[in-house]
């Protein structure tokens, strides 16, 4: 054990510092027959004589274990949970990834669907987990920065349950409306609204979904009221907006693009910070004069709270090489997804700021879950 080290730990259990000074020089003094410092048993006998040994030990283990357990890691497959059933967005990422990963990691990345509660069973899976790097939880906002506001009896707490490996993936909740409607802009229809309170009808994705707090944004800031109806996935909303049974839908990039882009539907604005870059040409909520309406979709992965900072390092550095991959990027772009790739550290601030934001919208406006 490095001497500055057993000084500490001795300095930190309240021994005096010149009886910590005289008890590390009895150590250097004292050799075993072969003229060796014994360090290691030196220390015990000082544990035993002061009754450091938890103190010691723990300062000990943080400089072996990690260490060991990042140096072959890792050594079998990893298992990454969705919280949705195949063939969805978050779906289709976590298993374009997981092929890059395996290149990148050396071990097989098995995709792990375990749907239900908008998240919220995968997230409990991996919560109770071990913490070594083997079973991560590959999230979107719903479980983690949604769920804890609307669900009081969820079985895990985003802050203490899980440890951030890193932002994967964007992407923009889109206003559409069926292409014959006569507005072009999300000021129109807000215009439109104030004309006819309460009578447009908008889909929303599901009670306190990401398209729902988006709508509660927009309307807040446009100071109107529209009819929310809400649907169990987005497939459905679609179908009827083009139909004329709804006015206008919230609705993900990847679920309207198709639709947007063979003209059936007509994009009003993105619920993003800046322009989307699979629809540039389509202005944001902030630009045309609703600043607070901003509500993304993302997904990003985590790992079980006490998993090793070696371990993290290394998780993150790999899906951050994913995500740069040229070919995974084109893939991505094509079904509507930004790669956004980030720190452990920036995806924790991130996070913290998407818990405080839904939850004071939740609370505020009395939102419940389904």
């Amino acid at each position: 054990m490095p001497e500055p080290q057993l000084r500490r730990a001795f300095a930190s259990s309240g021994v005096g510092r010149l009886d910590v000074l005289t008890r590390i020089r009895s150590v250097k003094k004292t050799r075993h027959n072969d003229g060796r410092i014994a360090r290691w048993y030196l220390c015990a006998m000082i544990l035993v004589r002061c009754s450091l040994a938890g103190i010691v030990l723990a300062a000990l283990l943080p400089l072996t274990v990690p260490g060991a357990q990042a140096q072959d890691y890792p050594n079998r497959p990893i298992r990454l949970v969705v919280g949705f059933t195949p063939g969805g967005t978050t779906d289709f990422v976590a298993r374009l990834l997981s092929e890059a990963l395996r290149g990148l990691l050396g071990q097989n990345v098995v995709v792990d669907n375990r749907p239900g509660a908008n998240g919220a069973i995968a997230a409990e899976y991996v919560a109770k987990s071990d913490p070594d790097g083997y079973t991560l939880f590959f999230t979107t906002v719903g479980a983690v920065a949604i769920n804890p506001a609307l669900r009081s009896n969820l079985a895990y707490e985003p802050r203490k349950d899980f440890a951030p490996v890193g932002m994967a993936v964007f992407n923009s909740t889109m206003l559409v409306v069926n292409a014959s409607m006569k507005v072009n802009s999300a000021r129109e229809l807000a215009a439109l609204a104030r004309e006819r309170p309460g009578a447009i009808t908008i889909g929303i994705t599901g009670l306190g979904a990401i398209s729902h707090l988006g709508l509660e944004l927009f309307q807040a800031a446009a100071g109107v009221k529209f009819q929310a109806v809400p649907y169990r996935g987005a497939s459905q909303a679609v179908t009827d907006l083009i139909g004329g049974q709804l006015d206008g839908l919230f609705g993900d990039t990847p679920t309207v693009m198709e639709q947007v882009n063979t003209g059936k539907l007509k994009a009003l604005a993105a619920t993003s910070q800046d322009r989307s870059d699979i629809f540039p040409d389509v202005p944001t909520f902030v630009e045309q004069g609703f600043a607070d309406t901003v509500a993304n979709q993302w997904a990003g992965t985590l790992a079980p709270a006490g998993t090793s900072p070696a371990v993290i390092v290394n998780l993150n550095a790999a899906f951050n090489a994913a995500l740069t991959n040229v070919n995974v990027r084109r893939k991505l772009g094509q079904a509507g997804v930004t790669p956004s790739p980030s720190t452990p550290e920036e995806f924790g601030r991130y996070l913290e700021q998407e818990i405080a934001r839904w939850s004071k919208l939740i609370r505020d406006k009395g939102i419940k879950g389904e």
